[in-house]
């Protein structure tokens, strides 16, 4: 039972992630986040918050219909676990320099035109993609602390 309610919060936080991400956050806290000083700390906190009821809403009714054993600590635990983890990556600072000690500044900057090996168009100028090394770090570390969320609203 413990496997099949771990399971089921994890879908449940993996679709409200993609959801709060990407179409609950508005452009403009997708904007601000990264600013330095209250206006980036405040427009993160504000997607952070839509991004976590978005979650939440999601997570209710999975709970209530497979009708799930999690405990409210358990809840509060790993929703704070994942927020905070989120507002950090966010920032953009924050993971740009985890991904250069890790080694992984190239690859963080790969669809930019700060990547040694930027794509440019026939005329030499920049051609972007969709997507980045950036965006793709960032939704890794998320789908990490997810499932660091989800192991302890399932456990605790």
């Amino acid at each position: 039972m413990l496997a099949a309610t771990f399971a089921a919060v994890f879908v449940a936080l993996y679709v409200g992630h993609s959801v709060g991400d990407h179409w609950v956050q508005s452009s403009c806290q997708a904007a601000d986040k990264g600013k330095p000083g209250w206006v980036g700390r405040l427009a993160d906190a504000r997607h952070v918050l839509g991004l976590t009821l978005t979650k939440l809403i999601l997570l209710v009714p999975v709970v209530l219909l497979l009708d799930l054993r999690v405990s409210a600590l358990g809840l509060v635990l790993g929703f704070t676990a994942d927020a905070v983890t989120h507002w950090w990556a966010d920032r953009r600072t924050t993971l740009a320099r985890l991904a250069k000690v890790a080694g992984k500044s190239e690859f963080y900057s790969l669809g930019t035109p700060a990547h040694p090996a930027a794509p440019a168009t026939a005329g030499g100028g920049y051609a972007p993609t969709l997507g980045t090394g950036a965006y793709a770090l960032d939704q890794s570390f998320h789908h990490v602390w997810l499932l660091v969320g989800a192991l302890i609203i399932a456990t605790v």
